[in-house]
């Protein structure tokens, strides 16, 4: 390969690693719409005649009806899908089509083909982030009084209701759509006509150009235009913090999912099967989609590496940057999708779940409020007081509220029989009404105004 002084091998494996074409023909829908809105700019301008850009739109009209139905062809040494496109444009139309690159770079028009990919899959990713809230809000609505035990350190600590852990979520993915949102707005500038670098000397129109392709306007430095992948990185962030949630998420639904926890049946068509225990029905899904969120946050530091130390303006490392993107909008769809039919499909079992809330002492913190509300005890005496009570009921293997009250008294005098009333894990739930709270009120209200943000029919 590599005798006589490099011969043949240097251009073959430059050929190779020159050529984006493989994962850049995704691009060719963008390319086809940049370059008609660039192509009638020119011939409003006067800057080639209006025949022409008549005959140069129609010839990518017809470009984009053989990608449409054929594909887009693979040729290495066409590069990348811009020159693809081009050349066979030139087929189509003949030696008009040259026309069509006047004032423009591929460095500009490649940020702007990538720019309208990335805004149309923060589109997308937020329709499936819309579909599964209402998924979630849907749940929760339905199980606001179901009692569960809350955890931390996945240690029991407190009732709460099944409804109000489903909305935790819900407001996780609602502020993943608002970084969609913000990154939305940030990234709608137009790179187009900031040609290689610098500008270009033709009378171009940018507003125009912008305004075709729906940009807010363009982008207001060169230099600055067609060496920037912030929207990019702006996009893999809002994957990877939209897949860490999705991850802990998918993390909870494998946990209640195991025989230990029995909490929930995952629908058949999101599990699989063993090929050799036959009882097994193993969430396969759900550890996918946990699995997928390393591929997506690699995507954002890959990208993030990349970037790091290249001076402005253009350089072919920037050639990378559509693989990573493109691989974690693949996987994110899968994963949003994946865990809208989990939730929707999921049969929760209330019935353990309320069983195991009562134990582990749950209500102990009710007991130290109690003695705090009722008697006036100091917080860190009544936490004590409870703690002792808590580590008889332990020793004898039964729930706080089995013990008997002359138990009770004998820990702290001042504890009578309204006690009792403070003990049961729907007493506790109910007592949450702080706003934001568990109590199935509480919850309501917010299931409500997630419907209503949603545009949910009631």
């Amino acid at each position: 390969m590599w005798g006589g002084r490099f011969a043949a091998g240097p251009s073959a494996i430059m050929r190779e690693i020159n050529a984006s074409i493989p994962f850049d023909k995704a691009l060719w829908q963008q390319d086809i719409t940049a370059s008609k809105a660039h192509v009638a700019m020119l011939g409003a301008q006067g800057i080639i005649a209006a025949e022409d850009a008549a005959t140069i739109s129609a010839g990518l009209e017809m470009v984009a009806a053989e990608y449409a139905t054929k594909g887009v062809p693979e040729d290495w040494d066409l590069e990348d899908i811009h020159m693809t496109t081009e050349s066979r444009l030139a087929e189509l139309i003949g030696p008009v089509a040259g026309r069509l690159h006047t004032a423009r770079s591929r460095n500009d028009q490649v940020a702007t083909d990538f720019r309208l990919w990335v805004c149309d899959a923060l589109a997308q990713l937020d329709e499936g982030l819309a579909a599964l809230q209402r998924a979630l809000v849907s749940r929760a609505g339905e199980h606001a009084d179901s009692i569960m035990p809350g955890f931390t350190h996945l240690q029991t600590a407190q009732p709460v209701t099944l409804g109000h852990h489903l909305m935790a979520y819900y407001e996780m993915f609602r502020r993943d759509r608002s970084r969609l949102s913000d990154a939305a707005a940030r990234m709608n500038e137009c790179p187009l006509g900031s040609a290689a670098l610098a500008g270009t000397g033709f009378p171009i129109d940018r507003e125009a150009t912008a305004a075709a392709l729906g940009f807010d306007g363009p982008t207001a430095n060169s230099l600055d235009a067609v060496s920037d992948r912030d929207f990019a990185l702006d996009f893999l962030w809002c994957c990877s913090s939209t897949a860490l949630h999705l991850s802990r998420l998918a993390e909870e639904l494998i946990l209640w999912a195991s025989q230990p926890f029995g909490f929930v049946r995952l629908p058949d068509s999101l599990s699989t099967g063993s090929s050799i225990m036959p009882q097994k029905k193993n969430p396969d899904a759900a550890e996918l989609v946990r699995g997928h969120s390393g591929r997506v946050i690699g995507s954002l530091t890959s990208l993030m590496i990349t970037m790091k130390g290249l001076p402005l303006a253009y350089s072919k490392d920037m050639q990378d940057d559509k693989p990573p993107v493109f691989e974690a909008a693949s996987l994110m769809g899968l994963s949003i999708a994946a865990m809208t039919g989990m939730i929707a499909e999921t049969t929760f079992i209330t019935a353990r779940m309320r069983a195991a809330a009562e134990l582990g002492y749950a209500t102990a913190t009710d007991l130290a409020d109690w003695l705090v509300r009722v008697r006036g005890i100091p917080f860190r005496e009544a936490h004590h007081i409870t703690g002792s009570a808590v580590k008889l009921a332990e020793s004898r293997g039964i729930a706080l509220d089995a013990l008997p009250l002359e138990d009770l008294q004998a820990i702290d005098a001042r504890i009578d029989e309204s006690v009792y009333a403070a003990l049961s894990v729907d007493a506790s739930v109910a007592a949450r009404a702080s706003y934001g709270g568990t109590a199935p009120d509480q919850v309501r209200l917010q299931v409500a105004r997630a419907r209503t943000a949603l545009g949910m029919e009631e």
